[in-house]
């Protein structure tokens, strides 16, 4: 069993930033993926960022050049850098991880189904 928490949301303006941060404690898997997802009100639960065991990213378009996923092995614990925040990023931010023992080496894709959820922390840009 693996417990994600998150952390770092908070209330923000356009233009601005947050580092968004997510420890992992429980089972440590070889091979995995790790995102974080978005939901607005209203709003199909979209993925934001994805990164593999070997720290290969990817993007949804919509923040790409803005957010940068990355991960410290040491510490267990997945970060989001949010640059030039939007209104349209307000969401409830969920980190996520899922263990891939089939891992062929190509990269990890922030899509359902993860295994493992976060309770979310909430963003908000005004």
């Amino acid at each position: 069993h693996v417990q994600l928490v998150e952390s770092g949301g908070g209330s923000v303006q356009t233009g601005g930033s947050l580092r968004l941060s997510c420890a992992a404690s429980g089972d440590i898997y070889r091979t995995y993926c790790m995102g974080w997802f978005r939901q607005a009100p209203g709003k199909e639960r979209e993925g934001v960022a994805a990164i593999g065991t070997d720290g290969v990213t990817t993007y949804a378009d919509s923040v790409k050049g803005r957010f940068t996923i990355s991960q410290d092995n040491a510490k267990n614990t997945l970060y989001l850098q949010m640059n030039s925040l939007k209104p349209e990023d307000t969401a409830l931010y969920y980190c996520a991880a899922d263990p891939r023992p089939d891992w062929n080496g190509g990269p990890c894709h922030a899509r359902s189904p993860y295994e493992y959820w976060g309770q979310g922390t909430q963003v908000t840009v005004s």
